[in-house]
């Protein structure tokens, strides 16, 4: 096996980094990274009893014990606003945000609890609306917020006429579409940052391509067993070919969230062959997350579907 991937990270003790999707995967990976930096850790997930056992094995991991497991469920807003609720009464500012969860490919086009095609409810919807509610934490701490895309947000295109996909559903296109929703609302959000001077830096980042769940099998997303591709991906990974490894992968988000050398309204990723696999480097702005006017319309479109407006923040 070839040695374990890693990079410098600075000391992040007293600062609270919350990290979505951390109950396995790259974003277990990217918990565990910034826990042993001496971050407290925010770990919001669906299901409490995977995130628990997530929780427990870093705090074994790490030696780290501030790592705190909420109840967050992207595809329903009344979830997303409920933890925001919680965190903003609690009124501790959040330094770090990594919008990392995600879903991959239902076969069949399926629908979060409030009516939205559920990547683009969960990949990006979710996402947008919980760091709107959480704006004001994040502008006192002024925050880092590294929204995680996908080397499929730089193909394809939104799907503007048919946000949902309620006509031709396309697994893999939809998925495209709300990996390049959240990129363009990550630009959007720096610029709008810029301009108001909230301080905040917001930046993008893949993990190139590793051996995940995203891939495997999920009954309830009717997904009955492990697709070939990921099971092509394992057996890469394992032999160091290739395909990076969960813990190489999570090093891009880390390195966005975390380096000083990393820009606002910028993109790291792996830096090896075809940015699959390898050490972080800032890579060139996919063509599909450039658009100024596109970045707009995602922001609006975004605020309309939600419900969620975001208001310069005061506290």
């Amino acid at each position: 096996m070839p040695k374990p991937l890693d990079i410098p990270v600075p000391d992040l003790t007293g600062k609270l980094a919350l990290v979505t999707g951390a109950s396995d995967g790259v974003g277990l990976e990217i918990a565990a990274r910034l826990a042993r930096a001496g971050a407290d850790v925010l770990m919001p997930v669906r299901n409490l009893k995977k995130g628990e056992a997530a929780a427990t094995q870093l705090r074994q991991q790490t030696r780290a014990h501030s790592i705190r497991v909420l109840p967050l469920d992207l595809a329903s807003l009344d979830s997303v606003g409920t933890l925001a609720a919680q965190l903003n009464d609690e009124g501790r500012p959040i330094d770090l945000l990594i919008a990392n969860a995600g879903v991959m490919n239902p076969p069949t086009r399926q629908v979060s609890v409030d009516g939205f095609e559920l990547q683009l409810a969960t990949n990006h919807l979710g996402h947008f609306a919980l760091v709107a509610e959480l704006l004001p934490l994040l502008v006192e701490a002024k925050a880092h917020i590294t929204s995680q895309v996908s080397i499929a947000a730089d193909q394809g295109a939104v799907n503007w006429d048919d946000p949902n996909w309620e006509h031709g559903y396309d697994p893999m296109k939809a998925y495209s579409s709300s990996k390049i929703a959240l990129g363009l609302f990550a630009m959007e959000l720096q610029r709008r940052s810029d301009a108001a001077g909230w301080g905040l830096r917001s930046t993008l980042s893949h993990p190139g391509i590793t051996p995940t769940n995203l891939l495997a099998a999920q009954p309830g997303m009717g997904r009955s067993t492990d697709t070939t591709a990921v099971k092509f991906i394992r057996a890469m990974s394992r032999r160091g070919i290739l395909f990076g490894t969960p813990s190489s992968a999570a090093l891009s988000a880390v390195y966005a969230a975390t380096s000083p050398d990393a820009r606002g309204g910028h993109l790291y990723g792996p830096q090896g062959f075809r940015h699959l696999s390898g050490l972080p480097a800032e890579q060139p702005l996919y063509s599909r997350v450039r658009s100024e006017a596109d970045a707009r319309r995602v922001w609006e479109l975004s605020e309309r579907l939600t419900g969620v407006q975001v208001a310069t923040p005061g506290r």
